[in-house]
């Protein structure tokens, strides 16, 4: 045998090997033979580069190398579910699938709802192409490399003869004949084993900890680096099936050939019939997920036919033949030990509970946050208390009540503290608001930290080479106290000895980038106060430059659609600051954005002038942001819901049923996109 088929070989084994391990959990070698082999095909891979493979079972060891996400437009759009928390409502469901099928009989596929991030896995002639997150639900992150990382997805599902190659697979193969490109959908996820091991190693680093498996395994998949994903030993379990010829007819069915495929589909399914089947299935997961391996926070139920799903169809936002209905909050009683305080970005005091370790949901839960002085004071909360906890949507953890009978003699209040624990000012809770804020917000580290971390998050600044980790290290050195500091950052300060200049050029250049970012982004960036990212866009748009905006008066920026008096007083309040006008001006020296693009500042026409017009669907022309800038170019107004005062609807594909209903019954006049362009001779 030559090295090439040694190769082939090799890759077929080790193929096999992971399903046997991550899948069927029936290894038949041990981990340090299954090494020897992936060694073993590693180096001969790289004598013979000529038999690349992205699909090579070395390939689930990762990268270094770092990659810009791409975005991808879903074939099928991946809608979210209705969510139901009573047995009426589910009964509610029920009836309505009998009613929308006018009394045919149909069955029901009962199955856990897993809580991680939503994938879409393409295959075409049995080789995993593409891997794509749920992202809006029209398009999502090209996220392929990081997730043939992943063991349990399979890589490859044929042989070298073409055919599937699970042994448990029927020999004839035009039972269940595999389609030649097909879409197979579901979660990925991160184990509570590895999530509590991560979030050790994290606090022994003293680094910031993951609030749930859910958020691990997004940051996880979402990284650059896809060696960092393998070491974290992601899952993933498989739960729906598209495709134009798929098996069979039965959802249920098509999961069990999946199954056969090498798909790693989950052992709580079952299908049924009548409602107490389901309220069965409900009652006895409620109590047993808690012994699974991975997260879960409801049941889904699915009508099994899938031409009976075809029949029901969709609503605007989910399928009217599916429903999640999701457990109630598993609740647990500690004892309260301490309360400490945090300041965020904003300058917002949080105060925490420290409590005694619990187990809830899975994972063990040290903190609580108490939100403000008033929540505090409703649970008349003292030191030594025990405390009822329970996680809100099975994710953050929050304090219920408070057993008082419990209570010890002498036992100390809870007292909102007066300064800031980061810098010692002393606090302000400004009238009509819950929270208190430190005032230094030029001089408070968390503050400063905070602002450089919004200033270069995706939707703002964008600059993605940096991360709260770097912002840490380089705020510790003394190179960044304010966000315009980051523009002065040269390569030799951050190269450490020089084994990081790579690194560090990218950075520096990802930083100098960040000066294309549009103006409305920019106002955004700033981090002012109660300006999120839509208020930011409709200031930028309304002022144009950043000069108008810093000189407008109370009055005229409440004449901004969507600003009231909060906002405006908090824009006033920042550019009233000799601090923040010393920044600005140094963002403006190095090339920031101060106003909108040329385009922007000229109207293009006001041939839509006075036109109320609603967008829905998938177009082929433009981006649907595209069209809502065109729209305001031209004198027209986005709006987001159909009423008689809708001028138009301009639909592109996939248009949402419920929307179509509104239009018809009240007589809105539906527009095409090449018909809007024409008429329009945009």
């Amino acid at each position: 045998m030559n090295e090439t088929e040694r190769i082939l070989q090799l890759r077929a084994e080790l193929h096999e090997h992971n399903q046997r391990y991550y899948v069927d959990n029936a290894p038949v070698i041990t981990d340090m033979e299954f090494d020897m082999l992936m060694h073993e095909l590693q180096d001969l891979e790289a004598r013979h580069p000529e038999m690349a493979d992205p699909n090579s079972p070395t390939q689930r060891v990762g990268s270094d190398i770092n990659h810009e996400f791409q975005q991808v437009e879903h074939r099928y759009p991946m809608l979210s579910l209705s969510n139901t928390y009573n047995e009426q409502e589910v009964a509610d469901f029920y009836n309505s699938v009998k009613k929308g099928l006018g009394g045919e009989e149909f069955e029901i596929c009962c199955e856990l709802k897993y809580d991680g991030l939503s994938i879409s896995l393409t295959y075409e002639n049995g080789r995993l192409v593409r891997a794509v997150t749920r992202g809006d639900g029209v398009r999502g992150d090209d996220v392929t490399a990081n997730v043939k990382t992943i063991r349990t997805i399979p890589l490859v599902l044929l042989n070298e003869e073409g055919r599937v190659k699970n042994e448990k697979f029927p020999s004839d193969s035009s039972l269940f004949p595999l389609p030649s490109s097909f879409e197979i959908r579901g979660e990925i996820l991160m184990p509570w084993r590895v999530f509590e091991q991560l979030n050790a190693e994290r606090e022994a680093a003293e680094e910031p900890l993951f609030a749930n498996p859910r958020n691990a395994a997004s940051g996880t998949l979402k990284s650059q680096n896809s060696a960092l994903v393998a070491s974290r030993k992601l899952d993933a379990y498989l739960y729906y099936m598209l495709g134009d010829n798929l098996p069979t007819d039965g959802h249920y069915e098509n999961l069990e050939v999946a199954r056969l495929m090498g798909f790693k589909i989950s052992e709580g399914m079952r299908k049924v019939k009548t409602l107490e089947e389901i309220y069965d299935f409900i009652r006895y997961w409620d109590t047993e997920r808690k012994n699974l391996p991975v997260a879960t926070d409801g049941i889904v139920l699915k009508v099994n036919s899938l031409r009976q799903q075809r029949a029901l169809g969709y609503t605007a936002k989910s399928p009217r033949w599916a429903i999640a209905y999701k457990f109630k909050a598993e609740r647990e009683r500690t004892r309260l030990r301490e309360v400490t305080f945090q300041v965020g970005r904003t300058g917002q005091v949080t105060p925490v509970a420290n409590m005694e370790p619990v187990q809830l949901a899975g994972t063990t839960v040290r903190r609580a946050t108490l939100n403000n002085e008033d929540f505090i004071r409703s649970f008349n909360l003292h030191i030594g208390d025990y405390v009822y906890v329970e996680k809100g949507g099975e994710i953050i953890p929050k304090i219920v009540g408070v057993d008082e009978d419990s209570r010890e003699n002498g036992a100390e209040p809870v007292t909102f503290i007066t300064h800031c624990p980061e810098c010692g000012a002393e606090l302000v809770r400004p009238e009509g608001e819950a929270a208190h804020y430190c005032p230094n917000d030029t001089g408070c580290p968390p503050q400063i930290k905070g602002r450089i971390e919004h200033y270069i998050s995706r939707k703002a600044m964008n600059i993605d080479s940096l991360g709260p980790e770097t912002v840490d290290d380089y705020f510790r050195l003394g190179l960044i106290r304010n966000v315009a500091d980051l523009y002065d950052i040269r390569v030799e300060q951050i190269n450490g000895d020089g084994s990081r200049e790579k690194s560090a050029q990218k950075i520096v250049k990802s930083i100098a980038d960040s000066a294309n970012v549009p103006f409305e982004r920019v106002v955004f960036a700033l981090g002012i106060r109660f300006v999120g990212e839509t208020s930011a866009k409709l200031l930028a748009r309304h002022f144009k430059t950043m000069d108008a905006l810093a000189e407008a008066t109370l009055a005229e920026l409440m004449q901004v659609e969507g600003v009231g008096e909060v906002i405006a007083g908090s824009v006033i309040t920042y550019f009233h600051n000799p601090e923040n006008v010393a920044i600005i001006d140094r963002l403006r020296a190095h090339g920031i954005k101060m106003q909108l693009s040329e385009d922007q500042m000229t109207a293009a026409g006001d041939a839509l002038a006075g036109l109320s017009i609603v967008i829905s669907g998938v177009f082929q022309h433009h981006s649907r942001d595209e069209y809502k800038a065109l729209i305001e170019r031209n004198g027209g107004k986005n709006v987001g819901s159909i009423s008689s005062k809708t001028s138009f609807i301009l639909a592109g594909d996939n248009m949402g049923p419920s929307k179509l209903q509104k239009a018809e019954k009240l007589g809105i006049k539906i527009m095409g996109e090449d018909e809007f362009l024409e008429k329009y001779g945009l």
